[in-house]
Parts: structure tokens; sequence; C-alpha cells
């Protein structure tokens, strides 16, 4: 893990990737399922998310059947 500076603003993980794969789902079929964009979701994906809304997070949740915590996770300092 990196430190938190100015290219790396905070400690939030997302676990998003791993949830897909878990399921056998495509960031494409997330964005059917939720309504939400590929390039967002991918945003999200790939840690590069600077914020999320409450809606954006719900409808992820509704259509992994997860909760955020298993989405998001703050990481430890170092």
């Amino acid at each position: 893990m990196r430190p938190t500076d100015e290219t790396n603003p905070h400690r939030v993980v997302s676990h998003l990737s791993d949830l897909l794969d878990a399921r056998g789902l495509t960031l494409v079929q997330l964005a059917a399922l939720t309504g939400v964009t590929v390039a967002n979701l991918s945003v999200l994906k790939n840690g590069r998310a600077r914020a999320i809304r409450f809606s954006t997070l719900t409808a992820i949740c509704d259509a992994l059947q997860c909760q955020p915590g298993e989405i998001l996770e703050v990481a430890a300092p170092n």
C-alpha cells in the first residue's frame, strides 16, 4: 500500500474487481444491471475514484447482493 500523498490522497480500497470475478460478471454487465456507466464503474474498480454517490453504491450492492463493506475498505496506515 502506498502512503497517502497528492497522487494517492486516501486509503480506501475497492474490492469491486474481486466481487465481479466471484460472480462471473463484467463491467458491461454490471453497468446494465445498475444503470451506472461503464466509465464510472471502471474508475471505482481500478481504485481511481475520489468519491461515490450513495445511489451508485446502493445500485451496485443491489446488483451484486452485497453490503458496502464488501466493496470498500479503509486500509491500515503504513
